[in-house]
């Protein structure tokens, strides 16, 4: 099934003033949707403007810090009072603290949890409201391989994509229970050459390829045009699944073979000026 058109559509996409977000602003708003993005750099968010303006595209940045629920629901208000409801919310925002679990500081891992896995609460809280009432909408859940596999060097991070993972399935049964028009989207990649993930490495490239953003954006687009309910990339990935029925001891070994717990050895992350 595939949406009929995105034109005039109100889309929000959270942390969208960089990476895949600003990819993915750019996709919709080609696709003739008004793209909201909220972000925390408003020097980003202003360069976007620009970008925007200058090709003729619909889209708009607000600064907005989704950690705190009060300040996600007063601009939610706002940008229904401006643009109209919101049509397609693409939960993206996201941090890595890249270490392991014992050297990784409290303050980090809350913030992983915080902007991975709880803003994703209070944007549902603020825009399905609406959704449901309108009987109309598609909710896109940035989530990540390492929310189906837990990895060395990223215990907060697959905890909090873990999280956002069975967040986004049961907010989507509570939906299908309701019998409600309102499409989901789970999206899985493994590493996405954005810089956040800046150092990391794969074993066996061909399998598990480091992706290029726009690669990534095109297909997280494609999804959303489709109604895909699942979008797990490389394909490979779809594998952990399988290696689950072996036994724990096997599925380790597995993981060790295909790098998955060396991947992160290397971390660099994205370098602030």
């Amino acid at each position: 099934m595939r949406m009929t058109t995105l034109r005039n559509k109100v889309a929000l996409i959270t942390g969208g003033a960089s990476g895949i977000g600003k990819l993915l602003a750019r996709y919709l708003a080609q696709q003739g949707a008004i793209v909201i993005v909220w972000d925390v750099n408003e020097s980003a968010i202003k360069g976007l403007e620009a970008e925007a303006a200058e090709h003729k595209l619909s889209i708009f940045g607000m600064v907005c810090n989704i950690t705190k629920r009060d300040e996600v629901y007063q601009q939610a208000a706002s940008i229904k009072d401006t643009w109209g409801p919101v049509a397609i919310l693409v939960n993206n925002a996201g941090v890595v603290s890249g270490s392991t679990f014992l050297n990784t500081p409290d303050e980090k891992m809350i913030q992983t949890m915080e902007v991975n896995t709880l803003a994703h609460f209070w944007t549902l809280k603020a825009f399905l409201p609406d959704m449901i009432s309108r009987n109309e909408g598609h909710i896109v859940t940035i989530a990540s391989a390492a929310g189906i596999i837990g990895v060395t060097g990223l215990a907060d991070y697959s905890a909090s994509k873990f999280a956002a993972f069975g967040l986004h399935e049961a907010i989507r049964m509570e939906l299908r229970r309701l019998k409600k028009n309102i499409q989901t989207t789970i999206v899985c990649p493994f590493f996405i050459n954005t810089g956040m993930f800046d150092g990391v490495k794969t074993r066996f490239p061909l399998l598990l390829p480091i992706m290029e953003p726009e690669q990534a954006a095109k297909r997280i687009l494609k999804a959303i045009l489709h109604n895909k309910k699942r979008l797990i990339m490389p394909p490979f990935v779809y594998s952990v699944y399988l290696l689950r029925l072996l036994p724990v001891s096997w599925f380790d070994r597995l993981a060790d073979f295909f790098g998955v717990n060396h991947a992160m050895d290397s971390f660099k992350g994205r370098q602030r000026n």
